[in-house]
Formats: structure tokens, sequence, C-alpha cells
């Protein structure tokens, strides 16, 4: 067992990726992921971290910087939140297209408008698709220990890709939780030196991200989606590896009570935590009801997700973002087209809530529940709301 201190989260962050040894971290101020950013400064200014601390002029130079970095094999770090993302998501696609291992701490925020700094996750949805292995925290333990998982990942020869660590803005963020440090011989021998495939040198050139004609452009997007797809497996060993290591064991997707459960709610990030306090309540009244929390959005743990999901009959899914103008929610619709083509799938009932922060507390997700269960037997089978809209 590791040390155990009250810490901020995004101050836990920051001594992750110091114990990481990180060589060079550039990254823009923005709410609320600011604080992971100035911790590290002060860690470079001090001389507790070795690195180059490059402060720049905007989101999009900060990614541009972690490339040219990373690109000459330097372990590279940046963070952002919302419009940050939004300004950086050029570059999110030509560094996954790219294969360049950078890990990147998005303290998720909500995309204006109107203009709004607190918690749902609009901004990861918005780049879902760039390419990224994309990985959802639910408290502070779980932030500070997926930093060390996504270099390790990240890093290996079969991966080379790059990792976004999702952390909900304020409600992790903000707050102090108790976390459990890792010796620092541990991870200098869970995470070895990075020793990358190829690099830019003067002295054995290179070509990255060259021009590609239509000709060959299927096939690299191809290649592109075979490699994400095969990253699976690698990302299970890393965290059996941190698990072995730590005694604290990830997996793709975590259930809760989900076994005999009729009824599943479905949550990603720091919801998972409250609504298992909901099903907590709901057993205590002899309901069928479980959890699962996503952890791994990307690649989609489609399997690990149908060998539990199938079990259920109706699965309650709460979206913390709304594909305005679509079908609902970004991960209810995920859902329903993995499960398309099954021949027993549980019905899917999925409400948007908390969107900018707004409180869901445990009896929220019980009143979800609810109305969900009513709404499927009386036939309205694939329903959506926004939850709580008041008017």
């Amino acid at each position: 067992m590791g040390k155990r201190v009250g810490m901020e989260v995004s101050i836990a962050a920051a001594e992750a990726v110091k114990q990481v040894d990180v060589d060079v971290i550039s990254a823009y101020p923005i709410t609320p992921q600011t604080h992971i950013v100035e911790h590290l400064s002060e860690l470079v200014a001090n001389g507790e971290l070795d690195a180059d601390f490059v402060p720049v002029e905007s989101e999009h130079t900060a990614l541009s910087v972690c490339m040219g970095s990373e690109a000459t094999g330097a372990r590279s770090f940046t963070c952002t939140s919302s419009q940050g993302l939004a300004l950086m998501s050029e570059l999110t696609y030509i560094t996954s297209a790219l294969r360049l291992p950078i890990v990147m701490i998005l303290a998720n925020r909500t995309l204006s408008g109107p203009l709004s700094i607190w918690n749902d996750h609009s901004d990861v949805m918005s780049i879902r698709d760039c390419g990224w292995i994309q990985i959802f925290a639910e408290n502070g333990q779980d932030v500070y220990d997926q930093v060390f998982c996504a270099y390790k990942m990240a890093e290996k020869r079969e991966v080379l890709f790059p990792v976004i660590i999702n952390m909900d803005g304020f409600t992790l963020s903000h707050v102090i939780e108790p976390i459990e440090l890792i010796d620092q011989e541990k991870i200098d021998a869970f995470l070895p030196p990075y020793d990358p495939l190829y690099r830019l040198h003067p002295d054995h050139p290179i070509t990255m991200g060259a021009f590609a004609l239509p000709s060959i452009f299927a096939e690299t997007k191809q290649a592109h989606e075979v490699a994400l797809r095969a990253s699976v497996p690698h990302i299970v060993d890393t965290w059996k590896a941190f698990g072995e290591m730590t005694g604290r064991r990830y997996t793709p997707i975590e259930t809760y009570k989900a076994e005999d459960a009729e009824t599943l709610l479905i949550t990603m990030g720091s919801f998972g935590e409250t609504a298992s306090v909901a099903v907590d309540m709901m057993r205590q009244e002899g309901r069928s009801v479980g959890l699962m929390k996503i952890r791994l959005w990307r690649p989609f743990p489609f399997e690990d997700f149908k060998k539990a999901a199938l079990r259920a009959k109706n699965l309650v899914v709460i979206d913390r973002a709304v594909s305005v103008g679509g079908p609902g929610g970004p991960v209810a619709s995920e859902l329903k087209a993995a499960l398309f083509g099954e021949d027993q799938r549980p019905m899917v009932y999925d409400f948007v809530a908390g969107i900018s922060g707004r409180d869901v507390s445990p009896s929220d997700f019980v009143k979800m529940v609810d109305k969900a269960e009513i709404e499927i037997e009386e036939g309205n089978k694939e329903g959506f709301e926004i939850y709580g809209v008041r008017g």
C-alpha cells in the first residue's frame, strides 16, 4: 500500500505526470483544467521535474508543440477543456493518424453556447471519432492511476496511439479526495523510458504525415481502424499489470450488482459512484436494478458491453451530451448500434442528465429508472428525454 493523502484531484493528476517523468509539457489555460498545468509549471520551475514547459498562445499550438516534441521521441503531455478542445480539434485527428502516443487530460466542460464553464461531456463527444484511445475516470484515484496506464498503453509498439483521460470538470478537477500515491520505484518498473519506433532526427531523415492521394487514402484509414481496434487487448493487459502492482483493477466495462438485474443503469465518468448509491436504494426495495460503467469509450469494447447488456431486459442510459437534431444522446445511439441484430436485445431508454453541471442526486437516478420502466411497459420502448427540464 502506498501513502494515502488528501489532495485536489488536479494536483494529483499533475503529480502523476511528474512521476511519469515527461519531457515536454505544453498547454494553454482554460477553466477547469488550469490547476493541472499550473502545478506542473511550479514543479518544473522549482526543479522537481526536469522537463520543458512551453507556454503557448492557444490550445491549437499546445497540441502542435506536443506533436513536434513527441515526433522526436520526447514523452509529451497536454490538457484542455471545452472550447480549448474545439480549437485543438483539427490536430487531434492528425495526432492519431501520425501514431504519436501523447497523453492528454480533458477536464470535461460544456461546449458553448450559451457560455458555461460547468461539466458535461459535449466537448469530448465533439471529437469522439478522432482516433484517440479515450478513457473515462470515475474518481480522483482513477484519474491519478490512469496517467500511468495511459502512457504505458500508448507507448506500446503494438499500440502507438494518443490517449485522452476524461475527468469531469469541477466534479473531480477541483475537489479534494483521498489519493493513494504509488512509490516512484514501482512506477519506474511499470513504465520504462519511452523508446520510440520512429523519430525525427536530422541524421536519419524520415517522413511523417505525408500527403495522401485518393488512390491510397481509403487504405490508410482502413489501417488506422484496424490498428485502433487491435489495441483493446493491450489496453486490457496494461490495466491487468497495473492491478497486479497496486491491487486496483480496471476494466473496459465495470458492473455493479448487474448479474441478475433486469434493468441496468449505464453511466460514464463520475456519475458512476452516485448511480451506485441509487442502485443500493432500489435493491433495498427489492427491485432488480444494476449498474454498468463504461470506462473505455474508444476503441469501444463491443464484446464486453454485450456480455453485460444482453442479460438485462432494459438499459437506462445516462448521457451527458445531446446530439442536437439526432436520435438522442451519443452514448445511447452507440449502444443501440452495438446491439443491432441481436435476437433478444434489451430495450434502451435514454436520458440526457447533468448537462452544464446540473446536480443529479441518487433520487434522480431512481426517478429516471421509474420513468423508463413505466414508458417501456407502456410501449414507448426507445424513449429519449432531457431530464429535469423546467417549464
